[in-house]
């Protein structure tokens, strides 16, 4: 009971003074005053600014890991939309291995399911089809997105990032009576996998910070040696502090939080969140679906400037080197969006896809390595 009791007042006092902290990070953060890089730990490489990749089959392997590692990677993402630490504790070694044998503290962050939408596991990619007409039943999606979808005709429905859109359509049989089934129309097609993200622009859908899995997953964190957790579209600060709670009861009271804000709600509160995590995470995948995509780019800028005025860490992530998962060489458009990002004063980077699924993994690391470096050189002149 002791020690409970000990937890408990120990996270009561964090959680009380958060927001004096920030003030005490003012004096390692610069950013809001003079435009510098954000006052972050200095990495094994030299660099300021931290490398993350995700952990995926195109870099499972410990060889692969330890390029990656030796390019300049300081951590790697577990997304468990798709998996489990369980399921994945076979790769969690070989990651942790190759960050041995290179010399490196093995970051690992978990990136939880959360309140994210998300689609179910298909026997095999499904190849959709512009102008083509579906069931609602032919793509797999959680029940609380079906019953949105059921009387509303019109409904824009976007998967994957934005890649592939869909809207609802009312279809009436001419041989049955009545207003006539809603159907999914094929706007923008394309090739759909398993997990792959929903977005719903409008319409909003109640669902809870976290769910069962996430539970499991935060109660062996430590057991697996996770750094830090990534939550998925933060609404309010009490999201936050239900997983901080959470971390704290587990044992992971030095398991970091980081709040991806990844919607118009999360961004409209970026003030509020600030106190109650370690880093916020600018995900431009579904943050560019919850507005027109020519918005995101202040988007990310407005996070980015409130970010440094507060003194509070932040990371750019979602398509950084999106080219290189088919490309040996990234575009110029993608280098200087990193460059750009170390210039607004993100503390990390991370690409997802490019190692995970792409044809090069050790290669995205090395451009992203080698364009902070010269980002970081620039800021330094």
């Amino acid at each position: 009971m002791l020690g409970r009791e000990r937890r408990l007042k120990k996270r009561r006092d964090r959680i009380a003074s958060l927001a004096d902290a920030e003030k005490r990070r003012q004096g390692r953060a610069d950013a809001g005053q003079n435009g510098t890089i954000s006052g972050t730990v200095i990495s094994g490489s030299g660099r300021r600014v931290k490398i993350y990749g995700t952990l995926g089959p195109a870099c499972s392997d410990q060889e692969m890991l330890k390029k990656m590692v030796s390019e300049g990677m300081d951590g790697i993402r577990l997304n468990l939309s798709h998996t489990s630490l369980e399921e994945s504790a076979g790769d969690i070694e070989n990651y942790q291995k190759a960050a041995a044998a290179c010399g490196v503290r093995a970051e690992l962050l978990i990136d939880m399911h959360g309140p994210e939408l998300r689609t179910g596991r298909l026997d095999a990619a499904l190849r959709l089809s512009e102008r083509e007409l579906l069931d609602v039943g032919s793509i797999p999606m959680p029940e609380e997105v079906r019953e949105a979808l059921a009387g509303s005709e019109g409904q824009e429905i976007l998967l994957d990032d934005g890649k592939i859109l869909l809207r609802t359509e009312r279809v009436k049989d001419a041989e049955t009576e009545g207003a006539g089934e809603i159907r999914l129309r094929v706007l923008r097609g394309g090739i759909l996998g398993d997990c792959k993200s929903i977005a719903l622009p409008g319409c909003s859908i109640d669902t809870p910070a976290m769910t069962q899995e996430d539970l499991e997953n935060i109660r062996e964190a430590k057991r697996f040696g996770v750094t830090a957790v990534m939550q998925p579209f933060v609404r309010c600060k009490e999201e936050l502090i239900k997983v901080r709670n959470a971390l704290d009861e587990a044992g992971g009271e030095d398991i970091r939080l980081l709040a991806k804000i990844e919607n118009r709600e999360g961004m409209d509160r970026i003030g509020e969140l600030i106190p109650y995590c370690d880093e916020i995470v600018i995900a431009r995948g579904d943050l560019g679906n919850s507005m027109e995509l020519w918005e995101l780019p202040a988007a990310q800028k407005q996070i980015s400037e409130v970010c440094r005025k507060e003194g509070r860490d932040f990371m750019v992530v979602t398509q950084m080197l999106e080219s290189m998962t088919r490309r040996k060489v990234p575009t110029r458009a993608e280098v200087s969006d990193i460059f750009n990002a170390i210039l607004d004063g993100a503390a990390s980077v991370m690409v997802t896809g490019e190692t995970a699924e792409g044809e090069y993994p050790d290669l995205v690391i090395r451009y992203m390595s080698h364009t902070v470096r010269e980002a970081e050189k620039y800021l330094t002149k």
